[in-house]
């Protein structure tokens, strides 16, 4: 009874709320057209990569409510270890994985009195009955595909800042993003395709964390520095578990290890020293750690300073004027507000550091 009275009552304020306030209608990235204020007061985020996207449009304000996870998960999410303080709002539901495209708590999305809801992949016919019961208007964003970065992410960006007055923020992240990916592109053009070392990258989060076997076919950064990635091509062009004696025939000149799964590494290490001692990239002692980037959706900063530590790493004489921690903070500052480099080092250790085999 308390919870519809709730519901009720929100939805009465709602719309005298709405009738107030200027409007504008937007299609969202589930192909709805959706009536909202403008701008709103108050927003709430949910689902994966949400809440990242307001903090690049420095919309942090407006933000009622935050996802638990936010708060459980707290050290290697660049928008929230610079962002903290968020922990003080109040909680709008669990989230994590199991929220996509599904319905969230709505008790405690009510308890926060948005007059918006941004939500990440939520299919059509999902969105419109959300909006129905709540009485809110509801937007769906996406990131495309998982672990890409195209024009999806762009329209998302562009379609929040239009609906929260910042369209002028949206292009300045996405012209900062292109012009770095310009940048990296610039470095490499000269650089043919040759002579240039194979490389593979381990260790990749998928639906937990991973060991050495779990790689990308298509791995933004070595896309963007133009490296000779050994498992393109092999598979659908995405996720890959790769067997252990496939990845001895591929035997790359140039191994990186994801941060998220480097303790899986290296507990596998002890257990099949064998295996590691079998391949070239740990025998001479060119395997690196990078930072982790696919985590509750892609934190594309993290992406743009692992691109540039391998450039360095595989075009030294390209990048004699990239210190990688340097270039992590120049990103972090533009894009979330504070420069983090140092809290995640802690938790992944240095970005492009040689990890010291046993």
């Amino acid at each position: 009874m308390k919870r519809c009275l709730l519901i009720f009552c929100f939805l009465c304020l709602g719309a005298a709320q709405t009738a107030m306030a200027e409007s504008i209608t937007v299609r969202d990235m589930a192909g709805r057209d959706v009536t909202v204020a403008a701008p709103p007061k108050r927003i709430v985020c949910l689902a994966p990569g949400t809440l990242r996207l307001i903090i690049y449009l420095e919309a942090k304000e407006m933000v009622a409510g935050v996802e638990a996870i936010e708060k459980r998960f707290p050290t290697t999410r660049p928008y929230w270890v610079a962002n903290s303080d968020l922990k003080k709002r109040p909680s709008v539901g669990p989230g994590g994985p199991g929220s996509i495209n599904s319905e969230p708590d709505l008790e405690a999305l009510l308890s926060a009195a948005p007059d918006l809801i941004f939500i990440t992949y939520l299919e059509k016919r999902k969105a419109d009955k959300l909006q129905a019961k709540l009485g809110i208007p509801v937007v769906v964003l996406s990131y495309g595909p998982f672990g890409r970065f195209d024009e999806t992410m762009y329209r998302s960006l562009r379609l929040a800042g239009k609906v929260l007055a910042k369209e002028k923020r949206a292009d300045e992240v996405v012209a900062f993003i292109e012009n770095a990916k310009k940048d990296l592109s610039k470095r490499v053009e000269s650089e043919g395709t040759g002579e240039k070392p194979g490389v593979y990258v381990g260790g990749i989060g998928f639906k937990g964390t991973q060991g050495i076997g779990s790689t990308e076919t298509s791995y933004a950064p070595f896309d963007w520095v133009g490296a000779r990635n050994v498992v393109a091509g092999q598979g659908t062009n995405g996720h890959l578990f790769v067997g252990r004696e496939t990845l001895l025939d591929l035997d790359p000149d140039i191994l990186f290890i994801d941060g998220g799964g480097r303790g899986n590494v290296a507990r596998d290490m002890q257990a099949k020293p064998a295996f590691y001692k079998g391949l070239s990239a740990f025998r001479k002692g060119r395997v690196y750690s990078l930072h982790s980037y696919n985590w509750y959706m892609t934190n594309i900063g993290t992406a743009m300073g692992d691109a540039y530590a391998i450039g360095k790493i595989l075009y030294p004489h390209r990048f004699a004027d990239i210190d990688p921690a340097t270039k992590a903070d120049e990103i972090y500052s533009f894009l979330v507000g504070k420069p983090v480099y140092g809290q995640m080092k802690t938790a992944y250790g240095p970005m492009g550091g040689k990890l010291s085999i046993k």
